[in-house]
C-alpha cells in the first residue's frame, strides 16, 4: 500500500480491541474503492454515554473515507426478549436517529455522508426472509445460542424470536452489501458465527471490527439495563452528570475497572484528538495542571497518586458537561425530538394508593353513638322488607 492508502488503514485500525480479517479491508483499499462498514443498535433502551464509543469510531471511519452505514434494528429490538414492545419501536428509532446525529456533530464530524437504514425496510423482503429460513435450515439451535449468548437476553424458556436474533445479524452483512461489521467485543462469538455462516448460502466472509466496552461508574461493562447511577444518560442535565461522576467508584491507585478513567480512555481523550487539541487536563488549586497526551502517562500519574480521584472526578465531570453540551442544546432546540422522546419512552404511569379507612373496631369512646346515628331526615341504610 502507498503511504495515503496505509494512512487510512492505520486510522481503520485504530481504537480498536481486535480486528478479524483486516485484510479484506486492505484489498478494498487498494482497488481504490471506499470500504463500506455497518454499525446496527438494536432500538431499546435510552443511549447512554457509552454510545459514544462506537460513535468516536464512526467518526474515524468517515475521516477515512469509509461508506458508513447505521442499521436501527427495529425487528432486532423486538426480537430480543421483547424489549421493544412494537408501539414503541417505530419512536424509538427516530429517538435514536437524532441522539446519533447529535454525537457526531459534538465531536465535529460532518455526517452528510452518513446512512441510516432502518431494519424493517429491508427484513422483511422475500429474499430477506428466504435467506432467514435457508439459514435456520443449516445451524443448530446450541449454534445460535452460543453466537447470541453474549447480546441476547438470556432467559430460562426464552421465546424462539432470540434464537433469530443472531440469524438477521449474520445476514444484514450481505443484505446491506457491506464489507465490514463494527460491533462491541461482546459480539466476538456472533462475528465468528458470521464468517462460518455466510459461506454456507455461498455468500462472502466479512471483515469485524471490535470495539472495547467501557467500564460501568459502579463496575462492569456499562449496559443500558444498569442501574441509573452507573450510567450517564446522554441528555442528563449538567449537575446530574457531575453527581454521578462524584459518587462513582474510583478506587486510589487502581486503573484497571475503574469507571471513571474509562470516560478518559474511551471518551474524552479520542474526542479531544478528533477536535484537533489531542489532550486531558486536570486543573491544581496549588500547582500547574495536569496534562495527559496518552493513557500511559495518566494511568501512571494515578497508579503514583499524583493524580487523586479528588483531581480526576472534577476533570472528568467538566470535561464531559463541556462534549455532551451541543447535545444538550440540539434537544433543546428541537420539539420534534422532545415530542418523539415522549412517545419512545414514555414516564411511568404512578398509580396512587387509596388509603383504606383505618377500622377502629368498637370500643373507641363515641363508638355506639356512630353506629347509631343517622343524618336528619334521611332513612335508615338497612334494607327494607318487602
Amino acid at each position: 500500500m502507498d503511504s495515503a492508502t496505509q494512512a487510512r488503514f492505520d486510522l481503520i485500525n485504530s481504537n480498536l480491541a481486535e480486528f478479524l480479517n483486516p485484510e479484506i479491508i486492505e484489498d478494498v483499499l487498494k482497488s481504490g474503492r471506499n470500504p463500506r462498514v455497518y454499525w446496527g443498535t438494536a432500538t431499546t433502551g435510552r443511549p447512554h454515554i457509552g454510545y459514544f464509543v462506537p460513535a468516536l469510531k464512526i467518526s474515524q471511519l468517515l475521516l477515512a473515507g469509509c461508506d458508513v452505514v447505521i442499521l436501527l434494528a427495529d425487528v432486532h429490538a423486538f426480537l430480543d426478549n421483547l424489549k421493544a414492545p412494537l408501539e414503541l419501536v417505530e419512536n424509538r428509532a427516530i429517538y435514536y436517529r437524532n441522539i446519533i446525529t447529535a454525537i457526531l456533530q459534538a465531536v465535529g464530524v460532518p455526517t452528510e455522508k452518513l446512512e441510516f437504514v432502518l431494519g424493517s425496510t429491508f427484513q422483511k423482503s422475500s429474499a430477506y426472509v428466504f435467506d432467514v429460513y435457508k439459514l435456520s435450515s443449516l445451524i443448530s439451535e446450541g449454534q445460535a445460542k452460543k453466537a447470541g449468548s453474549e447480546i441476547v437476553k438470556q432467559t430460562g424458556n426464552a421465546p424462539l424470536s432470540g434464537l433469530l436474533y443472531p440469524v438477521l445479524q449474520v445476514l444484514d452483512e450481505e443484505h446491506l452489501n457491506c464489507d465490514a461489521q463494527l460491533g462491541g467485543i461482546d459480539q466476538r462469538k456472533l462475528f465468528t458465527a458470521a464468517t462460518e455462516w455466510l459461506p454456507k448460502l455461498g455468500y462472502r466472509v466479512r471483515a469485524h471490527l471490535l470495539n472495547p466496552m467501557m467500564a460501568s461508574l459502579s463496575s462492569g461493562k456499562m449496559s443500558s439495563s444498569d442501574s441509573p447511577d452507573s450510567k450517564i444518560d446522554l441528555l442528563d442535565p449538567a449537575e446530574s452528570i457531575s453527581k454521578k461522576i462524584r459518587k462513582a467508584e474510583c478506587v486510589p491507585k487502581v486503573v484497571t475497572d475503574n469507571g471513571v478513567i474509562s470516560l478518559v480512555e474511551h471518551i474524552l481523550l479520542p474526542a479531544s484528538i478528533l477536535k484537533g487539541n489531542g489532550e486531558f487536563r486536570v486543573e491544581r488549586k496549588d500547582a500547574e495542571p495536569l496534562v495527559f497526551t496518552d493513557m500511559e502517562q495518566l494511568r501512571d500519574a494515578y497508579r503514583a497518586d499524583i493524580l487523586t480521584p479528588q483531581l480526576l472526578k472534577p476533570a472528568v465531570a467538566a470535561a464531559m458537561v463541556e462534549l455532551m453540551a451541543p447535545i444538550q442544546a440540539a434537544y433543546k432546540a428541537s420539539t420534534e425530538w422532545q415530542e418523539v422522546t415522549l412517545k419512545a419512552y414514555p414516564p411511568p404511569v404512578v398509580h396512587k394508593k387509596v388509603k383504606k379507612p383505618k377500622d377502629r373496631g368498637s370500643r373507641f369512646p363515641g363508638a355506639k353513638q356512630e353506629e347509631t346515628a343517622q343524618p336528619s331526615g334521611q332513612e335508615s341504610a338497612q334494607p327494607s322488607e318487602q
